[in-house]
């Protein structure tokens, strides 16, 4: 008898743990157009930047493309998307990914990262932990990126 009411106890248990993931699953937000076309847009951005895909880079960022990176380096034009790619990232993670609408034909993605990379013989690692940043502008029927910085998450890993 007691075997029964642990085990109808238990039952219910997951029951009730698999309704709440379920419940929780579906009233996530599903994602606006503009947010599912620049998270497509940034992440296959990640992809190249893993495979210093340079083909990539040129179609994809915009004339006046800058960048600020980890350092803090203003990088603009083709020193700009030269540093984009890095054939030394072991690791470059994202998540929390947010997108946010900044005018017409404007929007900014964040997200934080895990990011690995071999280190250099003058210095260390870069910071493990980095935020990262994105200005895209629609350019005709392409969002084009404009803009892209990388920021320290965390100063105790340098």
């Amino acid at each position: 008898m007691k075997s029964c009411r642990l085990v109808g106890g238990l039952l219910l248990l997951i029951a009730c743990a698999i309704a709440g993931v379920a419940q929780n699953s579906s009233s996530a937000k599903a994602l606006s157009p503009l947010e599912q076309s620049l998270t497509a847009s940034e992440k296959s951005l990640i992809e190249a930047k893993k495979k210093d895909d340079g083909a990539f880079f040129k179609r994809t960022v915009s004339d006046d493309f800058s960048l600020v990176g980890v350092d803090g380096k203003l990088l603009q034009g083709k020193e700009a998307v030269d540093d984009l790619g890095d054939a030394d990232l072991i690791e470059l993670t994202a998540y929390d990914m947010k997108v946010v609408a900044a005018g017409e034909g404007a929007a900014i993605v964040t997200y934080d990262a895990i990011v690995r990379k071999k280190p250099e013989e003058d210095q260390g690692p870069p910071p493990r932990y980095q935020h990262f940043s994105s200005v895209w502008v629609r350019q005709g029927d392409a969002w084009k990126l404009k803009f892209h910085q990388a920021t320290a998450a965390h100063w105790g890993d340098w």
